[in-house]
């Protein structure tokens, strides 16, 4: 660790080796899954945590279909399925019904599964991997110069240290002291006020898995946690209070009655809190060797379950490219792609969130006449059911390509089934490398074997695709020849002879 000593303002600071090559500032799934990517890829990772135990309670409780699916690249998805409860449709306005059973993918539902054990999961395949874990450890200040980053931290024994890495990843919330110590902006504004949560038990269960109600009164939501417990979140439009003032279970049964006209003799709350929600986004994701991803990056209403989603993928889309670059076969302007890539989604998130937070807290009667004539009116609409769960699953996520590549490139790629073991191609992706999926190209690869694995889809005519760990398309091409192949691979790969660094 560095001294916490400061210099004479007359001589230049020095800096001895740093302590790692990435430190990672705050353990919610963001950064757990960014911290075990790059441990898996021979990174040398810390992750800096201010709890110093973990917690059974969290707000966030769904995984939508593209995030079971990086799960499902990391070897993690069927345990949390076993876990959590699926859910096929959700009806969110009366009988418009956004429905994920027509997902093309292993996951077409969202599975309602409380943050905790996400966690749980997360923090186990980190430390296996070989992630150094801080808890207790309180960031207290972070700076960079162009040969990397210092961080401040509390460590629970009271005593202080500056821990130095190549590159640094704000993952530690929409209070972030990353971002804060950058004095990077966070534009937006608080758009809801006096949310109310609560975990329950019931003497009756809703109608519905997700069970919501709207009025000019206010909502209900419920969600189940599989175990007998229920989340509950409430707003009271005609009682508007501070998020530190206390909530009741009376409370929270007097705006169910009003607006689901039952409170299904909810009881034994084993936790009740009040927030507000904001609408932010940072401008940029990155300053220098400073990333920023999750909730330190952008935040939003609970409307549509997308936060901790969102956070997850940004890490997925993040923690490739820190790898490729420590690693010494990528060059810096690959980690600008992080930005480019995810700002636009963030983006969009808020977008979503926001008109279906406006939806529910209309309370206007013409507004919410309109909502059940629109909600009844398109009920049967494929193509709006279908862009709504594209959208809030994330499936329909794609990045922009270069003009003139292939049609495919930046799409998300499906789970293809594999001409030999691995059967499939999120399997395949297991080892946190590209995948090249095509015909006849094994001994063209043999190069880059190790940032690289190979194999042929199962059947059918398919452009060869090159995969990025994160399960999109980094090069696609109909029948290419070795020439072309080797091009795309030296592009994305780097040179064959390339050592790591």
């Amino acid at each position: 660790m560095n001294t916490t000593d400061t210099p004479p303002n007359d001589s230049p600071k020095r800096h001895g080796p740093p302590d790692a090559d990435v430190l990672v500032v705050g353990a919610g799934p963001t950064g757990l899954l960014l911290a075990g990517d790059l441990a898996r890829a021979g990174v040398d990772v810390t992750l800096l945590e201010r709890r110093d135990h973990e917690s059974n309670l969290s707000r966030a409780f769904t995984l939508h279909a593209r995030t079971m699916e990086q799960l499902d690249a990391r070897g993690m998805a069927d345990e949390l399925l076993r876990i959590g409860t699926p859910t096929r449709a959700l009806h969110p306005f009366g009988r418009l019904s956004i429905d994920f059973s027509g997902l093309r993918t292993r996951f077409p539902f969202v599975l309602t599964i409380p943050q905790w054990q996400v966690e749980r999961s997360l923090l186990r395949r980190t430390e296996e991997a070989g992630a150094t874990v801080l808890r207790g450890s309180r960031v207290t200040g972070l700076r960079q110069d162009p040969q990397g980053v210092d961080v401040d931290v509390h460590h629970p024994d009271g005593t202080t240290a500056t821990l130095r890495a190549r590159y640094a990843v704000g993952t530690d919330g929409a209070r972030s002291t990353a971002r804060q110590s950058l004095g990077m902006p966070f534009p937006g504004k608080s758009v809801i006020r006096s949310v109310m949560l609560a975990d329950v038990l019931l003497a009756r269960a809703p109608d519905d898995i997700f069970n919501f109600s709207s009025n000019e009164d206010g909502f209900t939501f419920f969600a189940p946690f599989g175990d007998g417990w229920y989340r509950i979140i409430a707003w009271d439009r005609h009682r508007q209070m501070p998020d530190d003032a206390p909530v009741t279970l009376d409370e929270v049964r007097d705006i169910t009655k009003r607006t689901i006209g039952d409170d299904l003799g909810m009881h034994d709350a084993r936790w009740l809190s009040r927030f507000h929600s904001d609408e932010r986004q940072v401008p940029h994701y990155r300053q220098g060797r400073v990333f920023l991803a999750g909730d330190a990056a952008h935040v939003h209403s609970p409307a549509g379950g997308m936060g901790m989603n969102t956070g997850i993928q940004d890490a997925a889309n993040l923690g490739w490219k820190l790898a490729a670059v420590l690693h010494g076969w990528a060059d810096d302007a690959l980690l600008d792609s992080y930005h480019a890539e995810r700002h636009p989604v963030g983006r969009r998130v808020l977008r979503v969130s926001h008109a279906l937070l406006s939806a529910v807290t209309s309370g206007s009667s013409p507004v919410r006449a309109l909502r059940v004539a629109l909600a009844t009116a398109v009920h049967q609409s494929i193509v709006v059911e279908g862009r709504a769960s594209h959208g809030i699953s994330g499936i329909g996520i794609a990045y922009r390509a270069p003009r003139g590549a292939h049609p495919l490139t930046g799409r998300r790629v499906p789970d293809l089934r594999l001409a030999q073991t691995p059967v499939r191609l999120y399997e395949a992706l297991r080892d946190g490398k590209f995948v090249l999926v095509g015909r006849d190209v094994a001994a063209v690869s043999t190069l880059w074997a190790g940032r690289l694995v190979t194999t042929s889809p199962a059947a059918g005519l398919r452009p060869t695709l090159l995969v990025r760990p994160d399960a999109h398309v980094a090069w696609a091409a109909e029948d290419p020849g070795p020439d072309e192949v080797r091009e795309a691979l030296t592009r994305w790969l780097g040179e064959p002879g390339r050592r790591e660094t």
